[in-house]
């Protein structure tokens, strides 16, 4: 039986001052438990890769029921924290945000990730207070990442972006949120400055030209996501392994790089 509260509490100290936390996110409960077997101190999901693994487009189209189910069942297999991301919490209703992350706790997360996207920063700092108060009425102090899309989807002009986040991370702030997650953002200055301005331990994700993890650490952000790239990375992988095998029925290129079964199976004998 997992302690939900002992595992937020867990969660919150891998953030505290002088940590950094990298979190491979994780899709399912199989690729969840193979992340943890290789030291991961928390999981993290990604809303892309849950989505496609299970044949919806990312954006609100998967459902809620299955969202739940996948993280009872990521629940069920790894014994460290969980976060998941719900994305902007399927409604643009406050209550029925707060009702879904009460779901989200009692299956098992600890942790969410909460995106503002196109909602107007006070409409979502109402979604982050819905999410909080959710947590208290569970017993759970989740940790509420609050994600905004400044930078990815360029919602102010590149001049004023970290100024824009920061009038945002003020709102998220006073409105209970735990951290501050800010996709796009990967320049030095960029990251300094809203590391040092946010008053929230600064998450930052993986794309192409993002700092190394102990350069991010060096500008004082305290956690590094991987998203969807590693789920990606393995759609990648897959497409060219079943394109090669249907058009050669080479057995030999598709079991090369094959982790062994008895390994695998193992891994996911351990526990549920």
């Amino acid at each position: 039986m997992r302690d939900s509260q002992a595992l937020a509490d867990a969660f919150h100290a891998l953030h505290a001052e002088g940590q950094f936390l990298i979190l491979a996110n994780a899709w399912d409960a199989g690729s969840a438990r193979l992340i943890e077997s290789l030291g991961a101190p928390a999981i993290a999901t990604t809303s892309s890769g849950v989505s496609w693994a299970r044949g919806y487009a990312d954006g609100h189209a998967l459902p809620v029921p299955t969202l739940l189910a996948t993280i009872a069942d990521i629940a069920r297999a790894i014994a460290v924290p969980m976060t998941t991301d719900i994305e902007g919490g399927f409604s643009d209703d406050p209550a029925a945000v707060g009702r879904l992350v009460g779901e989200v706790i009692a299956a098992g997360a600890v942790g969410v990730n909460l995106e503002d996207g196109t909602t107007s920063p006070d409409a979502f700092a109402a979604k982050i207070r819905a999410a909080k108060e959710a947590g208290h009425h569970a017993g759970v102090n989740v940790f509420v990442n609050a994600r905004t899309d400044v930078f990815l989807r360029g919602l102010a002009p590149e001049g004023v972006r970290v100024d824009e986040v920061l009038r945002r991370a003020r709102l998220y702030r006073e409105a209970g949120a735990d951290g501050l997650f800010v996709p796009g953002a990967k320049a030095d200055a960029d990251v300094a400055a809203l590391a040092a301005g946010a008053g929230l331990p600064l998450n930052i994700m993986s794309q192409p030209g993002v700092p190394p993890a102990a350069r991010l650490r060096a500008l004082g952000a305290r956690r590094l996501s991987a998203g969807g790239a590693i789920a990606q990375s393995v759609w990648t992988e897959a497409a060219s392994l079943a394109r090669g095998f249907l058009a050669e029925g080479d057995s030999d290129a598709i079991t090369r790089r094959a982790m062994p079964y008895a390994e695998l199976n193992l891994l996911n004998s351990r526990r549920g």
